[in-house]
């Protein structure tokens, strides 16, 4: 159990335009993936972690967002903050950070409502936190199109981007950001990418990297581990919830070949 009980903030606000018609009347997080939303999956496995705060970020169809919350957890002492995003059309995801800074000054971990942990990835990733900011990574072999790309060197997050060339990229981010420690200067960070020519349109990834330039990243790695990005119907069959969906073939060589990085 994490003793310092961060606080989740889940980025739930796009549009999910690579899953429509799914999403035609509703948020990319209420899709169902193994018989459970992908909602239902993430709150499930921040809790069975011990994490009790949670703030979900909306904002394409708020109004089913805001009711399926409210019935699916009708105690208010149970239920999950909502915030609204009123640039979520015209912002990247970096609008829903800011929507909830008010979150990020103390411990927290953030991650994209759009993609589904096993449980137990989620509780062993929080044993293994520094003080800082944390970044869930694993091995890739083959990178895929939709990859947030990480270079490492040694205990560091040297760079994450998108764009990274292959020859300096070996992770790839499971979009699972956890911030521990009094000053882990993640906000400060926020305030400066989002205020560069550009910013509202950075992904949010773009905060971490500007803190792994400053020496302040570190990774949690993982290796074959369970979870997966929902980004198109493919991906929905893909889950199999028992352990990591298959990407690569690249990529499940260098998760087995590296195994012991989990400890």
């Amino acid at each position: 159990m994490y003793p310092l009980s961060p606080h989740a903030v889940l980025l739930a606000a796009g549009l999910g335009s690579r899953l429509l018609p799914l999403t035609a009347d509703r948020p990319k997080c209420l899709i169902e993936v193994g018989g459970r939303t992908i909602l239902d999956h993430q709150v499930s496995a921040l809790r069975a972690a011990g994490i009790a705060g949670i703030t979900i970020v909306g904002g394409y169809r708020f109004d089913r967002l805001a009711a399926y919350v409210a019935a699916r957890w009708p105690d208010p002492g149970e239920r999950p903050e909502l915030v609204f995003n009123p640039f979520y059309a015209v912002s990247s995801s970096i609008g829903s950070v800011w929507a909830a800074r008010h979150r990020l000054e103390g411990a927290f971990c953030l991650l994209n409502g759009d993609t589904i942990y096993d449980p137990g990835l989620v509780a062993a990733g929080l044993s293994r936190l520094r003080s800082g900011i944390n970044l869930f990574v694993e091995p890739i072999g083959i990178a895929e199109p939709d990859d947030m790309l990480v270079q490492l060197h040694g205990d560091r997050v040297l760079a994450v981007a998108k764009d990274l060339p292959r020859s300096r990229a070996g992770h790839r981010s499971l979009g699972f950001i956890v911030a521990d420690g009094a000053d882990h200067g993640y906000g400060r960070a926020l305030e400066r990418v989002i205020a560069e020519t550009g910013g509202a349109q950075a992904y949010h990834h773009a905060i971490v990297d500007r803190l792994a330039h400053e020496g302040r990243v570190l990774p949690v790695p993982f290796a074959g581990d369970a979870w997966a990005e929902i980004d198109r119907p493919e991906d929905i069959a893909r889950w199999r919830g028992d352990r990591a969906p298959d990407r690569d073939d690249g990529a499940a060589a260098a998760r087995r070949a590296a195994g012991a990085a989990r400890s």
